[in-house]
């Protein structure tokens, strides 16, 4: 009679355990100085199995805040966009990876839709797609060159490498992708100044990376491709609609196509004057 019982207990507890249960999703977010955005960022990741924070030995609040969201909390010395995101993937100890920017949230829609991917067809993809919507200016950029921006930020931990220049890393899967349609909130630049001050850093940044890929400076690049950036920013991508504001945000994208090769072309000129002095 016992034995029949316990036949009996073990269906109903198997007919009561979940079909489908959700893949387990890690959080994954690299900082440095973000006391003012850090917190509605980790907030936002609530739901998540797990978070994972790489700070870069931050002199502000940012240590303090994040160990209230996560123990999961490590510093080590900036190493680059690349290495210091593939970094916290390594430390990831969940299926699914979640790669988010300490000045992105994810809104409670894409969190939903994230969920319900997952847990339909996560056995089919190896990474999602997300579209980023950013907020600048006072304004949801839904026009001109930022969106949708589609950006692999889900995937699948065990399936992802790291590949990309800087200051534009990305994630390669082995497997297929598919886009979400939500977009990830991103709180881009506090201001012009903070904007420009960006623009000057990642110029010099992709400059130097060209450099060290061999690529030369042409004259041509430095005449045509800010106005191609122009172009795409105002005109192909509306931005016009959004008025001086549209305006001011493919200025800005046509300067900073310009610094990077007219940085490129220092960066040559530089090398010529070594070797001139090496040979007298």
């Amino acid at each position: 009679m016992s034995d029949q019982r316990t036949g009996i207990e073990e269906a109903m507890a198997l007919s009561e355990a979940p079909t489908n249960a959700r893949p387990e999703v890690c959080a994954i977010v690299v900082c440095f100085n973000e006391e003012q955005r850090i917190g509605a960022c980790l907030d936002s990741l609530r739901w998540c199995d797990e978070i994972v924070v790489v700070d870069s030995f931050s002199t502000d609040r940012t240590p303090e805040i994040c160990r209230n969201y996560t123990d999961r909390f490590f510093q080590r010395p900036w190493s680059g966009y690349r290495d210091q995101k593939a970094h916290a993937h390594s430390l990831a100890t969940k299926d699914w990876v979640l790669m988010i920017d300490a000045d992105e949230r994810v809104s409670a829609h894409l969190r939903q839709e994230i969920l319900d991917a997952l847990q339909r067809d996560g056995e089919k993809y190896a990474g999602y797609s997300v579209p980023r919507l950013v907020h600048y200016l006072g304004r949801w950029w839904w026009r001109g060159e930022w969106y949708p921006d589609y950006d692999i930020r889900l995937f699948r931990r065990e399936r992802a490498t790291w590949a990309g220049t800087e200051p534009h890393e990305k994630i390669i899967v082995d497997g297929k992708v598919r886009r979400l349609k939500h977009p990830l909130e991103h709180f881009t630049y506090r201001s012009m100044d903070d904007h420009f001050q960006r623009l000057n850093r990642y110029s010099s940044i992709s400059a130097n990376e060209n450099r060290k890929a061999g690529r030369r400076w042409r004259l041509s690049d430095a005449l045509l491709r800010p106005w191609v950036r122009f172009v795409r920013s105002y005109i192909i991508k509306r931005g016009f609609m959004e008025g001086f504001a549209g305006f001011y945000v493919a200025v800005a994208s046509a300067v900073y196509v310009f610094l990077k090769y007219a940085k490129l072309w220092e960066l040559e000129l530089e090398e010529k004057r070594k070797v001139h002095q090496r040979r007298t």
